[in-house]
């Protein structure tokens, strides 16, 4: 279920929001997030809808109630409700939440998407406006923990749409490196050092690359395994091995990134697969699997690649509401 709110938040300043990609294929950067800010994209307000709407139980247990006769159609924006407000910062776009939530179709209550598809009855959501604008627009400027109910008129989902009711909550910070048990570094692997931050310093042996898929532990996570076509949230950096040189990373950018697996090139693709949340994989990918001959805008043509990947999060390889 893929559910953007294009048309919402285009009515924000059009250079804030670039809500026309999706996750690339074979480039990790192909959807960059945004950066965080402190600034409301939508700042989306209360109305008879959302207001209307009824929320009972908790967990599994939770239950969303459109009551007979609300006419979410007729509403000519986003409205949106604070149940109850949480007590930690404001969550903006950018941040890596846990989150609960329900996806219902307005006119009947029928279950679209649920966060009950995560462990614990949560997801990790990424708040990317490229990608989960839903999300952004339901949570952005309320504080962690907060409870809400979102109202979405059919037409500002695109021509055909059916009215949408989430209830979502966010429910902790997630972090953004990973904080897997450190593991002994393999031998004629680059070394990597991290900066205070996180952000790893990647230097390239002074040898030949290999010309197979070469793939290690930095750190050892226990959160869940990422399975094939998974939505995983990383941070990342690639240097190519012939120069050293960064061609991409999600810390130069600020926040993380969100793809699925089957979205970039093989070698990536076989250092995410089969780990573990929390986990940190140096990958030493050649041009077999990864561009080829085909250069790339930062990568020349035949060129082995380098990334440190530290794994955040991981969705069902069913995709999320958006």
């Amino acid at each position: 279920m893929r559910i953007r709110l294009a048309a919402a938040l285009s009515a924000v300043a059009a250079t804030a929001l670039l809500l026309s990609g999706c996750a690339g294929a074979g480039n990790p950067s192909a959807s960059p997030s945004p950066s965080a800010s402190s600034s409301c994209l939508l700042n989306a307000k209360p109305g008879k809808t959302s207001d209307a709407v009824k929320v009972d139980g908790e967990g599994k247990d939770l239950k969303v109630t459109v009551p007979s006769g609300t006419d979410i159609d007729a509403a000519t924006s986003v409205e949106r409700t604070v149940l109850k407000k949480g007590d930690g910062k404001n969550v903006v776009a950018g941040d890596l939440v846990s989150v609960q939530y329900r996806l219902v179709k307005a006119a009947d209550g029928t279950a679209l998407d649920s966060s009950e598809r995560g462990a614990g009855d949560q997801l990790p959501i990424l708040l990317d406006p490229n990608q989960q604008s839903l999300f952004v627009v339901a949570l952005e400027c309320q504080p962690l923990g907060s409870s809400i109910v979102l109202a979405v008129p059919g037409k500002l989902l695109g021509q055909g749409q059916q009215s949408v009711v989430v209830y979502a909550q966010s429910t902790k910070k997630l972090p953004t490196v990973a904080d897997g048990k450190e593991v002994a570094p393999v031998a004629g692997m680059p070394t990597v050092k991290l900066a205070k931050d996180g952000a790893p310093d990647i230097t390239i042996p002074k040898s030949d690359p290999p010309t197979e898929t070469k793939i290690a532990d930095l750190k050892q996570g226990d959160g869940p395994t990422v399975g094939s076509g998974d939505y995983v949230i990383v941070q990342y950096r690639g240097v190519t091995w012939a120069d050293g040189k960064e061609f991409d990373s999600s810390w130069k950018r600020g926040t993380p990134a969100q793809f699925q697996t089957t979205g970039v090139v093989p070698g990536f693709k076989k250092a995410l697969e089969g780990q573990k949340v929390g986990s940190q994989v140096l990958v030493v990918i050649p041009p077999a699997d990864g561009y080829g001959d085909q250069a790339q805008s930062s990568i020349p043509a035949n060129s082995t690649l380098v990334f440190v990947i530290d794994i955040l999060g991981t969705l069902p390889s069913a995709a999320p509401a958006q």
